[in-house]
């Protein structure tokens, strides 16, 4: 019997403020008003992408978080398991987004403390959530937020996998949340249960402490922590608005590489969620293929690159444009200056 979901994820869900055009947080007098979250921008990615998708969290039961379970279900995410939270000192989380042009480097100001997501119980939820997936994700964010987040994530896990869902994470270190000690703590308890492992070369060595070359890295952790797959970006920020993109993959099984030449000079609109887009693609390209990691690789960076281009934190394009952007990459079949 199929399942509901070919992917849920498990994440707080935000409000973003970004001034407009290149204004400065100190500047402009306006916002314009979004939804993102890392989780969140994942499921949003694949469901894009073709995948049926929800999202499991809790948010405030106003005017607010109302507008949030609209945004999400408009980007074709269920809400199936969105919690509400009917207390009176209910908020849903803020983050603050300023543009960056060289040299001025975009800037994030959060204000996410005591959000309703930090209410968030395994009571919330049904326990046939658990066997209504082939994949859970969530990321060191989520767990970075600590209390009983962090504790109700990790059982959580431990539930999909026995039901027999692939579980996968992405580091995504946030040292606004945790200190790298702590995340290296948490996380690798958590690895042994991991599918499918996202780590970029940055927080291997500085985080995990591990030394030598991105293919050594990926290959130690799977075999650390019998991963069966991991991933690692790659990003050249040549500046704001000019950015190399590309991956390297680890696959267990069959003890191979996977790269391609990444997507180069890419034109960056808004970078925010390029990485959540990399890994929407990667579990289109793995779920829809059977495990096929050269899939996983091309559409992940293909999603990412994509999503440099577009404003917001989500990712907005279709298999077509996908399979057409990296038939392009490959110098496979005719490439237009517009489409029309």
């Amino acid at each position: 019997m199929g399942k509901k979901f070919d992917m849920l994820a498990l994440g707080e869900v935000l409000l973003r403020l970004s001034p407009e055009g290149n204004e400065r947080l100190a500047q402009g007098t306006r916002f314009e008003k979004q939804v993102g979250g890392a989780e969140l921008n994942v499921a949003v990615g694949a469901a894009n992408l073709g995948l049926t998708t929800g999202i499991i969290s809790k948010i405030p039961s106003h005017a607010i978080g109302n507008y949030a379970k609209r945004e999400i279900r408009r980007n074709g995410v269920d809400t199936d398991y969105l919690a509400g939270d009917d207390s009176a000192d209910s908020r849903l989380g803020i983050y603050y987004y300023e543009y960056g042009a060289d040299p001025r480097k975009p800037q994030v100001v959060y204000d996410r403390k005591y959000s309703s997501v930090n209410k968030l119980s395994l009571e919330d939820f049904p326990e046939e959530m658990y066997e209504n997936t082939r994949c859970f994700h969530t990321s060191g964010i989520t767990l970075g937020l600590g209390g009983p987040v962090r504790e109700n994530a990790i059982e959580m896990m431990k539930k999909f996998k026995e039901k027999g869902a692939l579980i996968s994470f992405d580091v995504n270190f946030r040292g606004n949340l945790w200190t790298g000690d702590e995340a290296r703590d948490c996380i690798t308890k958590i690895l042994p249960i991991v599918d499918i492992f996202f780590c970029s070369e940055s927080t291997a060595n500085l985080t995990f402490g591990k030394t030598g070359d991105i293919k050594e890295i990926l290959k130690s952790f799977s075999d650390e922590y019998d991963i069966a797959v991991v991933a690692a970006t790659q990003r050249i920020v040549h500046s704001p608005k000019s950015h190399t993109f590309g991956s390297v993959i680890y696959e267990k099984k069959t003890d191979s590489y996977y790269e391609e030449k990444p997507y180069e000079k890419i034109e960056v609109v808004d970078r925010i969620g390029s990485g959540d887009a990399y890994i929407s693609g990667f579990l289109y390209g793995l779920l829809k293929e059977n495990g096929n990691c050269q899939a996983a690789l091309e559409y992940g960076n293909a999603a990412s690159a994509m999503k440099n281009t577009v404003s917001g934190d989500m990712l907005w394009t279709d298999p077509q444009e996908m399979q057409q952007t990296i038939e392009m990459h490959h110098n496979i079949g005719q490439d237009f200056e517009m489409k029309r």
